[in-house]
């Protein structure tokens, strides 16, 4: 680090509780890309679940026992000796499903900063079985309040975390890596491939959002020529449209994003995806792609209506923005050039690396535990 941060971590050891391994998104993201940032402090990084685990439920739809069974084991373990450590650095929380009071208890003493990217406190509060929210609806609350420090995806993450009385709440969105999105070489902003394609990145457990777009793509696919790309799942199909399956790989996905020509983000409008924090969107921004997505949660953040992309609510909106960009590749150029600038200007690596740092720092050196 070349910052008066960087000179601090040097005397910081934090210990990271990562809920994945490089498999997920969240873990690879919003925690394990800073690394290299922080080289300067000592970091120790405990998963929760293995990306063989991860793997197996993508698979299975489900963990085995005895994996969640070794899972809390590793992290009560790593748990036990986090007084080693100046600052624990917590992905959404440490034992998930545990009762509040025991996760305080192995929790004290050492001031810990929690990092949310997703929704995760509505997995309690607007859990189907009235027990659960009885007995949960509170326990992330709980947590954030307790911690010298919260940082939140977007800005409904945020106000969650200061409703819950947290005391440090910043917003730190989730970005990419310039480096792995490089504009040189024979790179131009756009492949304008023929016929061109609309891109969706995701895993098995988002593709559901795709359902979404089946009638309007449909109906797209009436009036002119494309391809839907879909990254991240094994099979997928959309009746009426032609689709491209690509399995996700860390060392491919940024050069199967940019031989695309549009990028598609589709939400529900609910409680859960308001925590959503737009990462796809900014993925296809970096590959100087234009954006259309669904007018909820942080997508309002990112996409500049009509600059950088389209917002949309309805099937007709869906319809009438994909078809304007189809026909239209100067628009797609314009629009994917301002798309990027805005990503350089906000959502790279390269900004918020810094920033997590010094945040990162402060935390440890609160008093407030």
């Amino acid at each position: 680090m070349v910052t008066q941060g960087g000179n601090a971590l040097k005397y910081t050891r934090v210990l990271l509780l990562a809920k994945y391994g490089r498999l997920g998104a969240s873990t690879r993201l919003r925690t394990l890309q800073y690394l290299p940032d922080l080289q300067a402090a000592e970091v120790v990084v405990q998963s929760l679940l293995s990306d063989a685990a991860l793997s197996a439920r993508y698979r299975r739809g489900f963990y085995s026992v005895a994996t969640v069974l070794n899972a809390y084991f590793r992290r009560t373990v790593a748990l036990l000796g986090r007084r080693k450590f100046d600052l624990l650095w917590i992905e959404k929380e440490s034992l998930p499903w545990w009762p509040l009071w025991l996760e305080r208890l192995l929790l004290r003493g050492v001031p810990y900063v929690l990092d949310y990217d997703d929704a995760d406190f509505h997995y309690y509060d607007l859990h189907r079985w009235a027990w659960v929210r009885r007995i949960f609806s509170r326990r992330l609350d709980g947590l954030m309040a307790d911690a010298a420090l919260v940082l939140a995806g977007n800005g409904y993450l945020a106000q969650r975390a200061c409703d819950a009385g947290a005391r440090w709440v910043e917003v730190v969105p989730t970005v990419i890596d310039l480096a792995r999105y490089p504009l040189g070489g024979d790179f131009s902003l756009s492949q304008y491939t023929e016929p061109p394609r609309i891109v969706w990145i995701g895993s098995p457990c988002t593709a559901h959002y795709l359902d979404a777009l089946r009638a309007p793509l449909a109906r797209l696919a009436d009036h002119t020529q494309f391809v839907l790309r879909v990254i991240g799942v094994e099979t997928f199909e959309m009746a009426g449209v032609q689709i491209e399956v690509i399995r996700w790989d860390e060392d491919t996905e940024v050069q199967n994003i940019r031989e695309c020509d549009i990028g598609v983000m589709p939400l529900l409008k609910a409680p859960f995806e308001m925590g959503k924090c737009g990462y796809k969107l900014i993925q296809y921004m970096g590959c100087g792609l234009p954006v259309v997505a669904s007018n909820v949660g942080a997508n309002v953040e990112i996409v500049r209506d009509g600059v950088t992309g389209f917002l949309v609510s309805t099937p007709d909106d869906w319809f009438d923005a994909l078809k304007k960009l189809l026909i239209n590749r100067d628009l797609r150029l314009q629009m994917g050039a301002d798309g990027r600038k805005r990503v350089e200007e906000k959502y790279c690596l390269q900004r918020t690396g810094p920033q997590l740092a010094d945040l990162l720092v402060k935390a440890a050196q609160s008093s407030s535990r």
